[in-house]
């Protein structure tokens, strides 16, 4: 039987949570500000800003102090220019509306699906030796054409504790090879200490506010 190639990155996929219980889809309403001018794609991370909206979260080898929020599944919103209530995968950016909500995966136990590239959105492997370390992202822009996230997990991982994702297990169907896997699951790495304070990781797990 022949496997699907990862020819490129296409974000973060919830694939279920920790200890084997399923993810059932859900996902929380969030406010973006009127005319917040980065476009966000499905699959994408966001974060929480002090105005209680939500933005891109662009990190890669860190999260924001106060955590990283969840993941972006698409967004609604008046259309300024047909005053038509709009579903998008994507967030195009710059919409002047005062209605606009994104859909976020906010379960900090979910875990995702990503694929690996080496830069930029260049496809990269792993071996199975990867499991348990830390993985910093790649965050390249989206695809506006069909609204999908092109983030990804970059090849070089570590021990490095800001590193934003923890390594907890590799996708069998699409390896390149005897071990060499093109996509991996991945959970929110723990906040770490930095100056005694607790920061990165999910959000939700940090005790300092905004």
């Amino acid at each position: 039987m022949a496997y699907p190639t990862i020819d490129a990155p296409y974000g973060l996929v919830p694939v279920g949570l920790i200890g084997g219980r399923p993810y059932a889809g859900s996902t929380r309403q969030m406010k973006i500000a009127s005319n917040y001018g980065t476009a966000i794609g499905k699959g994408d991370l966001v974060k929480r800003v002090s105005d209680g909206t939500v933005e891109r979260d662009g990190s890669t080898s860190a999260l924001p102090a106060t955590g990283t929020l969840g993941v972006f599944m698409g967004c609604q919103y008046t259309d300024p220019n047909t005053s038509q209530l709009t579903f998008n995968n994507q967030y195009p950016g710059s919409v002047v509306a005062s209605d606009i909500y994104a859909f976020v995966v906010d379960d900090p136990d979910v875990l995702f699906k990503a694929a690996v590239c080496s830069s930029g959105t260049t496809m990269a492997t792993l071996g199975l030796t990867c499991i348990g370390n830390n993985a910093q992202i790649i965050s390249n822009t989206l695809t506006t054409s069909n609204g999908r996230s092109k983030l990804a997990i970059n090849s070089s991982i570590g021990t490095t504790l800001s590193y934003p994702f923890k390594i907890i297990d590799v996708v069998e169907e699409t390896k390149t090879g005897s071990d060499a896997f093109a996509e991996l699951i991945l959970a929110y790495n723990a906040p770490y200490e930095s100056s005694n304070i607790a920061v990165g990781g999910h959000a939700y797990r940090v005790a300092t506010g905004l």
